[in-house]
């Protein structure tokens, strides 16, 4: 599950999975247990058009052992203001959820949701790195990709041992602000990469946010291009796809966006398999920039 630098890999697939978990029975290692070395394997599928959709599907079957994560309520707090539909969830309620989970700092923990990540998978990956928790990974292929393997499902919710909380906070850091946005309007394109499908970033279409477009200077990177049949591209393709996307800019100099965080975190999840590391997400994105209309606003390619 890591490479040779010692670095936590940021996908895993099916077989691996499954190799993780008991051979018998397929339950996750010491489930019942208040060890928290065990792995979590959690279920995070979403819909933005049905948010009662992914607690459907998990009900009607996920991963043997898995625990649900719901954006709305688990990973978003939408009670913040100005701050786009999904704002960052508080650190200290989010440390709590965590250790609810049965997540510990040695806790291996792998997300799935539907089929590539990008709903909410790769957010929740993004949000334990936020935390300081490095042993997380991705299902490549989701939920799709385990069943497609034949591997067993279940109905059965086996309530985890509750931890503490997290011992850790959300890093701000790893965060890019409206303010940072908005004082790097001028700079070189390729520094701000909108994830969003390309009809949504021209303004052609916007069924989600009340007004179309994208920052004046971003360049367009829809996450749809990161997967192949439903999982993450190779690396080497990947990278050589992404490096022209953010030119002679530093990876950790780069911002990327879409339209309220979620899907961010999936180019984020493709910078980071591809070796291109330390990128950071404006969390607000696109919904929470046009919450101030004295925010520019420009269409087309």
């Amino acid at each position: 599950m890591t490479d040779i630098e010692g670095r936590w890999n940021p996908l895993v697939d099916a077989a691996s999975l499954a190799a993780m978990l008991d051979a018998d029975t397929l339950r996750v290692v010491d489930a019942r247990a208040t060890a928290s070395t065990a792995v979590r394997v959690v279920d995070a599928r979403f819909s933005l058009t049905d948010a009662q959709a992914g607690a459907a599907q998990y009900a009607a079957g996920h991963i043997p052992g898995a625990v649900h994560a719901d954006l709305d309520h688990d990973l978003s707090d939408k009670r913040s203001v100005g701050h786009g539909r999904h704002p960052l969830p508080d650190s200290a309620s989010f440390a709590a959820t965590v250790g609810r989970w049965g997540i510990g700092p040695d806790t291996q923990v792998v997300v799935y949701d539907a089929a590539e990540g990008s709903m909410a998978a790769a957010r929740l990956w993004w949000l334990l790195r936020l935390m300081g928790h490095a042993r997380v990974s991705v299902l490549d292929g989701g939920f799709a990709a385990w069943q497609q393997s034949g591997l067993p499902v279940s109905t059965e919710v086996i309530p985890p041992a509750a931890l503490p909380p997290y011992p850790g906070q959300l890093d701000g850091r790893q965060v890019a602000s409206a303010d940072e946005v908005s004082m790097r309007l001028k700079h070189a394109a390729g520094w701000l990469v909108d994830a969003r499908a390309n009809e949504r970033f021209r303004g052609a279409v916007e069924p989600l946010d009340p007004v179309a477009g994208h920052v004046p200077g971003a360049v367009n990177r829809p996450f749809a291009l990161n997967v192949v049949d439903g999982r993450m591209r190779p690396a080497d393709a990947l990278r050589a796809e992404l490096q022209q996307v953010i030119g002679a800019h530093d990876p950790a100099q780069v911002v990327l966006m879409c339209g309220s965080g979620v899907t961010a975190c999936h180019l984020l999840l493709a910078m980071e398999s591809a070796g291109l590391h330390g990128a950071r997400v404006y969390a607000d994105s696109w919904s929470g920039w046009i919450s101030d209309p004295a925010r520019p606003v420009a269409t087309g390619a």
